[in-house]
């Protein structure tokens, strides 16, 4: 396998990767603020835990990034993604209060029951 494909998949991975976890959190927000509660509720929240712990693990950057730049071409920066890198720039910035803003509104209303 050329290191072309590698990135190809790491790509494809980590994009496949994005999107589960954007509709976890979306999940979980959607739960806090609706208080509606599904089959979907506590896989998404757990995937959100398990994406949040390696993250933290691995020093607040995301493993698949570093793969991407190992399989890269020399000196030139590479998307992680498929996505326009505009798009997942400040992944972190967005989605970190959104999974705190969810938590916390799922807490409130389990608390209040």
């Amino acid at each position: 396998m050329t290191d072309g494909q590698r990135l190809a998949l790491v790509r494809a991975t980590h994009t496949a990767i994005y999107v589960v976890m954007s509709t976890s959190v979306v999940v979980a927000l959607y739960a806090g603020i609706s208080g509606a509660t599904g089959v979907l509720l506590w896989p998404a929240l757990g995937l959100v835990a398990v994406e949040s712990a390696v993250f933290v693990g691995n020093g607040l950057r995301c493993p698949f990034t570093a793969l991407a730049a190992k399989y890269g071409h020399e000196g030139q920066s590479v998307s992680d993604t498929f996505f326009p890198e505009r798009m997942t720039r400040h992944t972190f910035h967005v989605f970190g209060p959104l999974i705190l803003i969810a938590l916390a509104l799922l807490v409130a209303r389990w608390w209040r029951t």
